[in-house]
């Protein structure tokens, strides 16, 4: 019997592990699975706390819909029936300590068209016209490795860019624009830009795509997003689920490798998966020759605080669903969610939860990292007071700290992941990296990379 060991219970080791039992199940393959996470509970990001009738997700809030993968395994799973859409609404970009909307007819805070341009009041009328080089202006410099802040700068000029696009993308991909790649973040760009001489007349002729998935965009579950998680637990069967023990080390003995948990118990596996941060990874093989590669991959921060109030929701703001912040701010948070309005399954009673963001590209974070959960409360309430006008104290408050737990996709990256899946190909025969450090931010790539490497393992295993 051989037997297959993934660390990591988070969506990408779950979906892994789901994959592969399906198949081993189908082909009635003679192997042992296990699944090993650190924590008492699964689902690493994802993971939802409840409190006073609120659903308060700790970590990703929703899943990208449209995402290949996401709705397949939501109906494998038999769970379509537990599926919530978000509200729709406004967004909006706080400057100069006023609420102004982004405009409707944007993606990202780029415009789809020249309506949408002319309607900002984000941008002035010379910002407008300097966008407008966009239309005339061939590419003859930028590829799909080159900077996105610098290309949409170019094309599109600097207020448009600082004003309106960088707050909405870098809130999405928690990174200097200039730092990150046309290719980790919307690779579609440089296309419409070769094909239809211009980034808005590309988006305008792709229009329906984008249309289409502004509704129902997002996706979350009746009791949040660890119902999900419960769920796939429920449905691994044949697999041997350890929680609440590290792992400590992943050793390579001749053709097997030898697992070591914190307890002690020792665990030879024929193929094994590293579904955990890059971080978790070089530090089980413990290789010198791979740090070179582990190192080029950074992470970023964030600290979330959900405020629960004993006031209805219809104090905010109509038709709205949150903010990000721009400079020139009387507030310190980075983002705002207006949860209750964005997810009514969030509130039982309608009552109003919000969700505030502090990034690690904020200022002033370093003091922040340091603040203890009440003293980081103080601050979102003087937040809430200030861009919402909310008064009263809070009934619920949750801290979450993310520290150096969200991978930046940056100008290295690609090239780093390469360089380490031929050294792992090479020296580590059947061992895996997986999960959103190396192959995708969102939920939805997660799922797809987890379905791929579940079922090239069974490739290996037939």
């Amino acid at each position: 019997m051989k037997t297959v060991v993934v660390l990591g219970g988070g969506i990408t080791g779950l979906c892994t592990m789901h994959y592969l039992q399906r198949q081993v199940q189908e082909k009635n393959l003679n192997v042992k699975l296990v699944l090993v996470e650190k924590n008492t509970y699964l689902g690493g990001k994802l993971h939802s706390a409840y409190e006073q009738g609120f659903i308060m997700e700790t970590g990703a809030d929703s899943i990208v819909a449209r995402h290949k993968g996401v709705m397949e395994l939501v109906e494998e799973l038999n769970f379509a029936q537990n599926l919530v859409y978000n509200e729709t609404g406004i967004s909006y970009i706080y400057t100069n300590n006023e609420l102004h909307a982004i405009p409707a007819d944007s993606t990202f805070g780029i415009p789809m068209s020249l309506q949408s341009l002319e309607e900002s009041t984000l941008v002035s009328e010379e910002g407008k016209k300097e966008a407008l080089k966009d239309l005339t202006m061939p590419n003859e410099r930028f590829t799909k490795e080159s900077s996105i802040g610098e290309f949409l700068t170019y094309y599109l000029g600097e207020e448009l860019v600082q004003n309106q696009i960088a707050p909405v993308l870098a809130g999405v991909y928690s990174g200097d624009l200039n730092q990150l790649s046309i290719a980790s973040t919307l690779p579609y760009l440089i296309d419409y830009k070769n094909d239809y001489g211009s980034i808005i007349k590309g988006f305008d002729a792709n229009r329906e795509q984008f249309v289409k998935a502004a509704n129902k965009k997002f996706i979350s579950f009746k009791n949040g997003l660890s119902s999900l998680i419960d769920r796939l637990e429920e449905t691994l069967t044949d697999v041997e689920i350890i929680k609440g023990i590290a792992t400590t080390s992943v050793k390579k003995q001749e053709n097997l490798y030898a697992v070591t948990l914190a307890n002690g118990k020792m665990i030879e596996a024929n193929h094994v998966v590293l579904a955990l941060p890059n971080e978790a990874v070089q530090s089980l093989l413990q290789d010198d020759s791979l740090n070179g590669y582990f190192e080029q991959f950074n992470t970023a921060s964030a600290i979330t605080i959900y405020l629960g109030f004993d006031v209805p929701d219809n104090r905010l703001p109509a038709d709205g669903t949150g903010y990000i912040v721009s400079h020139n701010s009387d507030v310190i948070c980075n983002a705002a969610t207006w949860t209750s309005r964005k997810w009514k399954h969030t509130s039982a009673e309608g009552k109003l939860l919000v969700r505030l963001f502090y990034k690690s590209i904020n200022p002033v974070y370093e003091k922040l990292r340091i603040m203890s959960d009440e003293e980081l409360a103080v601050v979102a309430l003087e937040d809430v007071r200030k861009s919402l006008g909310i008064e009263e104290k809070p009934t619920v408050i949750n801290v979450t700290k993310w520290i150096d737990q969200m991978p930046k996709y940056d100008l290295a990256h690609r090239e780093a992941l390469q360089g380490l899946l031929q050294e792992l190909e090479k020296n580590y025969p059947n061992l895996s990296i997986a999960g959103c450090s190396y192959f995708g931010v969102g939920i939805g790539a997660c799922i797809q990379n987890g379905k791929k490497i579940g079922e090239e393992l069974v490739e290996k295993l037939s």
